[in-house]
């Protein structure tokens, strides 16, 4: 042993040993400098990091140049699962790796912008990687997402701006609160601008950066709570100990363990303490320690930033305010919280120095460094990660529904809508898109009242139309908006509600020619209204349907004559169809006046059939006309040879006629018809005119149920035809189920504006059938008076059903009121409708039949043909209504 100890010694003063003390002295040395010099090892380490920053910034800001953008709209029916919009999240996190090799990571992101500027409720936008758009724009959403490629938004500089940042606080490996679906997680967001105004410049976005997680960082994130649950646990061990052994003293100190020592120990027993096992730690389970950062599936890392502006003091404060409270839907153990410190009433965070310049930098290049606690799996953020959708309640901007402007023609009024901050906003539709209109609901529940107010603003702005009232109480309630000297000579009454032989009345023939109509569809039109009332078809009255027909085709060709005369007022009538059928003289020299104007088969059928019809042929014909002949009102008003009404001269030249038929009997359903299939054949001769110079013109049913009782197939041809002539049908109803179907299919089928006041639930459930029942009809019929739930089309997209207050007159139209003019009114719509007392119109009815019996008389083919006629067809269609 002692000759081997001489190899297990090192001698100081060998080679090695100076070489390990130089070594060792030089260390020493140069801790020392750099002790002495630290700030120049701050200074390089600085400059190193500087230089590395600014190529990483570089570099990051080369990657964001090559970034795409794409604007998502939701249909109005766009209602997705649960799966689809993961699958998006999923798109998403892989979309946001699709960058070159040498991209920071700051610039592999995804970012989701939430936009409000006033031009819509909330824009949606998607902006990442160049090469992530074939992936982005195909969405699993399908066709209910229209994805579109979206340019840059400018924006203009305002004069009051706030940021934030929000972070997750709270238990962060506890997932976020799970929301529902319905309603729309999007609502609070979307509720928190609702009262944005756009032209006080307020702004409010949102941006929503998602990163794949890295697995370097979400390594260290794991070891970090690894480590903290370990020394929470063991500092719980160590409390609990500390417990024990103080409740141990505790209790070997006690009286009564004095005691119980004292008596129950023996001689020679020794009686010592309790033997005390400190509690181990508890072993650390990675689950519950980690949360949801156990597993790697689809976790990431997300950046939330939130910018609100206005150039009104205060207002982009308060918006910001509402966000952070919308925000708080989405909170449980975790929760979204603004970034910053707070001292006293002030917050230093985004708008404040040193965080201020990072904030705007990522905000303009779309960069993503978020703080290391913000780690979220995809399922947290499903509400953020798809439109609106069809659970989501927008508001009406003034792009969405235009705001009403006086004396604008391009516009029409539709009632009053309440802002979600309180505001009363008149709204109207373009002219030009609404088409036709029906509105339903109760009795009194403000359906005439809104069609009156549309229809003065109308024709305050120079439109024309045409409103058939069956029970004249809308014409005393208008005249005092209408009294204007501008309007008066645009105005007519025809007004069969007539009382006392003083009564004004106005006139028309429904068969007469002296307006330049073509004369079939005269006789047609004419022949289908008495079809239309009485239930003739070809099937149940074939041979009523003929005899009309041929008498009234003679008696066109007679008037026709007369015109070409130049003796209009010489025209046959209607109540003429029962002296053609039973006057056999009358028939001759009828028929001999104007057999060169009849055509072969009906010169033949008055020749060979007409003989052979037994006399009770014609009561089925007469009948009708027997019972428009026996009331002095309706012998008046069609019993002239040259009436003034002319629907089609109103048409063209913009005038504004009042319709009362005087209620809703047989005779007046027939009145009705009459009116209602002149109508339509007046709109449809407007193919003469080329559609660009074709007027608008607004044609407006009060009660629609007394109206197509009368002529069911011509309002449901209406509602089908009258768009191609620019006429605009607005009707109004009780009741949609007790409309004819033809005409309910037609007018549901085109409606651009359908509106619904309060009634039964049964009454209204078809007109929230066509809403999805959203509303019900259980919300419906709980609606106020003047209360509107409406669908409407704006720019080619339906609109609502939004709730909408109906306009009162009395309140939208107060300053056009002008009860003092009200006779001048009334004197100027008779005058432009050439009305006259009911006693001379009925007497001078009753000549009629003597002067078209000498008319025929002296224009027989013996007798050389008197009177002079016309040089060009534009002067027979003598516009009546100046």
């Amino acid at each position: 042993m002692d000759s081997a100890a001489p190899y297990l010694t090192v001698r100081a003063d060998g080679p090695v040993a100076g070489q390990v003390l130089g070594l060792f002295t030089t260390l020493v040395d140069a801790a020392d400098w750099l002790y002495e010099h630290w700030y120049l090892l701050a200074l390089v380490t600085a400059a190193l990091w500087g230089v590395g920053e600014l190529v990483v910034r570089r570099l990051a800001a080369l990657a964001s140049a090559e970034r795409m953008a794409l604007e998502l709209v939701p249909t109005g029916h766009f209602d997705p699962s649960l799966e689809e919009i993961f699958r998006r999240g999923v798109q998403l996190a892989r979309a946001s790796t699709a960058m070159p090799w040498w991209t920071p990571r700051r610039a592999k992101a995804v970012q989701i912008r939430l936009r409000c500027d006033g031009s819509t409720p909330l824009r949606y936008r998607i902006e990442g990687p160049a090469g992530a758009q074939r992936l982005l724009a195909i969405t699993p959403f399908g066709p209910d997402v229209n994805v579109s490629k979206a340019r840059p938004i400018p924006d203009k500089p305002r004069n009051h701006v706030v940021r934030a940042e929000f972070i997750l606080r709270g238990k962060l490996i506890a997932p976020l609160r799970e929301v529902p679906l319905n309603p729309d997680p999007l609502q609070p967001l979307v509720d928190a601008v609702a009262d944005l105004r756009a032209e006080l410049g307020d702004l409010a976005e949102i941006r929503l950066d998602i990163q794949r997680a890295p697995k370097s960082a979400l390594r260290a994130r794991r070891m970090q709570l690894m480590s903290a649950a370990r020394r929470s646990e063991r500092r719980e061990a160590q409390r609990a100990a500390r417990w024990m052994r103080q409740d141990a003293l505790g209790v070997e100190d006690s009286v009564g363990r004095q005691l119980q020592q004292l008596l129950g120990s023996r001689p020679g027993t020794g009686a010592g303490r309790r033997l005390i096992m400190p509690p181990v730690p508890r072993r650390v389970e990675p689950t519950e320690a980690l949360g949801k950062l156990a597993d790697d599936d689809h976790l990431v890392r997300v950046q939330l930033l939130v910018m609100c502006a206005s150039n009104t003091s205060g207002r982009a404060e308060a918006r910001l305010a509402q966000l952070q409270a919308a925000f708080d839907v989405f909170g449980g153990r975790s929760r979204w919280a603004m970034r910053g410190w707070r001292l006293g009433p002030w917050r230093i965070g985004a708008d404040h120095w040193p965080t201020r310049g990072a904030f705007e930098r990522r905000w303009a290049l779309g960069h993503c460094q978020p703080p290391r606690a913000n780690w979220v799996r995809l399922e947290e953020l499903l509400g953020l990660l798809k439109p609106p959708t069809v659970h989501c309640r927008l508001p009406l901007l003034a792009d969405d529904l235009p705001t009403f402007e006086h004396s604008n023609p391009e516009l029409l009024l539709q009632g009053i809508y309440r802002t979600p901050d309180g505001r009363r906003r008149l709204v109207a539709t373009y002219a030009a898109e609404t088409l036709f209109e029906v509105g339903v609901g109760k009795a009194g529940g403000g359906k005439t009242e809104r069609a009156l107010a549309q229809a003065i603003g109308w024709a305050h702005a120079g439109g024309g139309l045409m409103f058939v009232d069956p029970h004249r109480d809308s014409w005393p309630r208008a005249m005092p908006f209408l009294a204007h000297n501008h309007l008066m000579q645009r105005i007519a009454l025809i007004d069969l509600n007539a009382h006392g032989p003083n009564a004004p009345i106005s006139s028309w023939n429904p068969i007469s020619m002296h307006q330049g109509q073509v004369a079939h569809e005269v006789v047609e039109a004419t022949a289908d209204a008495y079809a239309s009332v009485l239930g003739w078809d070809d099937t149940t009255a074939p041979r009523a349907l003929t005899i009309l027909t041929a008498a009234l085709a003679v008696l066109v060709a007679v008037n026709d004559a007369a015109c070409r005369a130049g003796r209009p007022k010489d025209q046959a009538t209607i109540f003429h169809v029962r002296a053609l059928l039973t006057e056999d003289t009358f028939r001759t020299t009828a028929l001999a006046a104007v057999q060169d104007s009849l055509d072969a088969e009906t010169r033949a059928w008055w020749h060979t059939v007409f003989p052979t019809l037994p006399p009770d042929a014609f009561a089925v014909v007469l009948n009708p006309i027997t019972r428009l002949a026996a009331n002095p009102i309706t012998r008046a008003f069609l019993g002239q040879g040259a009436g003034a009404y002319n629907i089609r001269a109103a048409m063209d030249t913009r005038m504004i006629v009042w319709v009362c038929p005087g209620g809703n009997g047989p005779t007046d359903r027939l009145i009705t018809a009459l009116l209602a299939r002149d109508l339509l054949r007046a709109a449809r001769s407007r193919r003469d005119t080329p559609e660009n110079q074709r007027v608008p013109f607004r044609p407006y049913f009060d009660e629609l149920i007394t109206l197509t009782g009368a002529a069911p197939e011509t309002i449901a041809a209406m509602f089908e035809d009258f768009r191609k002539y620019k006429c605009h049908v607005h009707g109004m109803t009780q009741l949609l189920a007790r409309l004819p179907g033809p005409v309910r299919q037609s007018l549901l089928q085109n409606a651009s504006t359908l509106a619904c006041t309060a009634g039964s639930p049964s009454a209204i459930a078809p007109i929230t059938a066509e809403w999805g029942d959203t509303p019900s009809p259980d919300i419906v019929a709980t609606l106020n008076r003047f209360e509107h739930y409406m669908s409407l089309t704006v720019n080619g997209k339906r609109i609502g059903p939004a709730q909408i207050t109906g306009p009162h007159l009395d309140n939208v139209f107060a300053d056009y009121a002008q009860p003092g003019q009200i006779p001048a009114l009334e004197h100027a719509a008779h005058a432009a409708a050439e009305a006259a007392p009911l006693a001379h119109l009925t007497a001078r009815a009753a000549q009629q039949h003597s002067r078209l019996r000498a008319f025929l008389t002296q224009h027989a083919p013996s007798t050389p043909t008197g009177g002079q006629a016309p040089s060009t067809p534009a002067d027979l269609q003598k516009t009546e209504f100046h």
